[in-house]
């Protein structure tokens, strides 16, 4: 029990200095000088609530982990009865992609902009579930795939006036050949070498963008990159020659909310699309493969199966579709820039994979539902934004390591007896 103690009382204290360096205190300018200012009384009750909970919590942790263990049955959630028949299931995925497609038609412009905003972080998960959730490669560097697919189109259109459709297949088969290339050093290597390697790969192609000013811009980023077009009708007041006005061709007066609608309607449909190959994937050889690379890799190789394949098989689909969403989203924004594609953004796309269960195409989606929602209704409180993603990253890692929806197999059991 005192070993317990001294243990809390060690927590404690870390989270009273950490939490008081952090939220405690201010730092403030005063003319030329700089001032620590101390918060006031109601952040530092919130503070000491703070401390009293991980002090409790260290204190009987041994307690709480073995009632844990009585009351635990395995994973509670699973999929309602009405989705385990084949022919339900299908009806109720044409409910939901026919409730997604009329989605723009009723919400308003900024809950449509956000949904769209969800759909390529739905992109993003998927093909890194890819790498990460079935082939147990651990990727820290995926944004450089979704940099180089943003770029690809980006300098496509400013040095040869390719259109987003000309230029979406090659931004995926440029970001499958850097995937490919990106495969063949860390063939050997995994865990947390692997991890390193592939965090310094999407530094140095940030980097690289950075400092290659003459073709990417450098800091300043490239801008003016035009959207999506219907068939050469453009959504915009002005079409630019050689195409039409949207609003023209049908005679209807301009709305700004079309071209969201669109966008929108397009990022549902390539979402769709990463949904349903990775779901074929998963049920060919290839898939049964990176799992069995990921179960065991030795394993994997007394089965026969080459895991060099394997492991580039992996890197070259999931990074495809990272070079898909890339490319959406600089058609999006119109501007991009190396400060676009920051480490942040690989951590967010790994917690989406790891929150969701890895493997699981469900899983993930909802978990990047719930990534992209979570920093909106925390907007109130900005300060404290990333310590709240922080505190419930955690807390899930305690409660369900498995994540929401883990990724489960057809099994059967042989009655005894």
């Amino acid at each position: 029990m005192s070993s317990q103690l001294v243990h809390a009382g060690f927590s404690a204290l870390l989270t009273l200095l950490l939490g008081a360096s952090v939220l405690g205190v201010e730092l403030r300018s005063e003319g030329v000088t700089t001032i620590v200012a101390v918060e006031g009384a109601l952040t530092w009750l919130w503070l000491g609530g703070a401390v009293v909970v991980v002090f409790l919590h260290q204190l009987f942790r041994p307690k709480i982990e073995a009632m844990r263990r009585q009351t635990w049955t395995g994973s509670r959630f699973s999929l309602p009865p009405l989705l385990k028949n084949h022919a339900q299931r299908r009806l109720i995925l044409a409910l939901v992609i026919g409730a997604l497609l009329l989605f723009p038609f009723m919400a308003e412009r900024s809950a449509v902009d956000l949904a769209t905003l969800t759909l390529i972080y739905v992109m993003l998960g998927l093909g890194l579930n890819v790498v990460v959730g079935l082939a147990g490669l651990l990727d820290l560097g995926y944004v450089g795939f979704y940099a180089v697919g943003a770029y690809t189109y980006a300098l496509l259109n400013s040095y040869l006036g390719f259109s987003f459709w000309e230029a979406l297949p090659l931004a995926g088969g440029m970001t499958a050949l850097f995937g490919y290339l990106l495969g063949f050093p860390v063939l050997r290597l995994r865990g947390d070498y692997l991890a390193i390697v592939t965090l310094g790969f999407g530094e140095i192609i940030r980097i690289l963008l950075n400092n290659w000013t003459d073709l990417t811009g450098g800091p300043n980023g490239i801008s003016r990159i035009p959207k999506p077009t219907l068939f050469n009708l453009e959504f915009s007041r002005r079409a630019d020659e050689g195409n039409v006005a949207f609003h023209e061709f049908f005679g209807i007066p301009y709305d700004p909310s079309y071209k969201v609608m669109y966008l929108y309607i397009l990022a549902l449909l390539l979402s769709l699309v990463t949904v349903y190959v990775i779901y074929r994937l998963m049920r060919m050889p290839i898939g049964r493969a990176w799992e069995a690379l990921r179960e065991d890799d030795i394993a994997c190789r007394s089965l026969g199966l080459n895991p060099t394949g394997i492991k580039l098989s992996a890197f070259t689909i999931g990074a495809s579709f990272a070079g898909f969403a890339g490319s959406f989203f600089a058609a999006r924004q119109g501007f991009i820039s190396p400060e676009s594609f920051t480490f942040i953004e690989s951590a967010i796309v790994l917690a989406i994979v790891v929150l969701g269960g890895m493997g699981s195409q469900l899983g993930v989606i909802l978990a990047a539902i719930a990534m992209t929602l979570l920093p909106e209704i925390a907007r109130e409180f900005n300060e404290y934004r990333m310590l709240l993603f922080g505190l419930i990253m955690v807390m899930m890692m305690v409660w369900r390591p498995q994540g929401l929806l883990p990724l489960k197999r057809p099994q059967m059991e042989l009655k005894r007896g």
